[in-house]
């Protein structure tokens, strides 16, 4: 993986590297979401659109619980969660409409105190990163097929 960090030392609160995902990924299924009530929907969903890619689609569902729930606590609703595929590699695209806020990777905290969503997607994905246009955020997450 050539992601580059760009976050502090652990205590603090860091910068998720900015970058556009890779190319080349052709949807396969988008979901809107407005509520963390629908996050267990989306889960059930993606896992079903991702079976048979165990331990693959498991990490995948847990990222994309972290990522939209960041989105809507932060962002600007709707969520839309786009899954991609190209090849043995899967991108998950999670877009909110705050594009005055940028991704902050949590910095230690105690238990409770969430925060660690981005350092979820980042420990479980081969790479990860965010852009925004002119009125979305994106934060994605990259995961191969046949795992790390």
């Amino acid at each position: 993986m050539s992601e580059q960090r760009t976050d502090g030392p652990p205590d603090v609160d860091g910068g998720l590297r900015t970058s556009r995902p890779p190319e080349g990924f052709e949807p396969v299924r988008t979901w809107t979401i407005d509520t963390t009530a629908e996050l267990s929907r989306l889960r059930h969903e993606l896992s079903a659109a991702t079976g048979g890619l165990d331990p693959v689609g498991e990490r995948m569902v847990l990222i994309a619980s972290e990522l939209a729930t960041n989105a809507l606590v932060h962002g600007i609703p709707p969520t839309e969660v786009t899954l991609l595929r190209r090849d043995d590699q899967l991108l998950l695209d999670v877009a909110d409409h705050d594009v005055s806020s940028s991704p902050a990777i949590a910095g230690e905290r105690p238990v409770g105190m969430g925060g660690f969503g981005l350092q979820i997607a980042r420990r479980l994905s081969q790479d990860v990163g965010w852009y925004a246009d002119e009125d979305t955020k994106h934060v994605w997450a990259l995961l191969d097929v046949a795992g790390p």
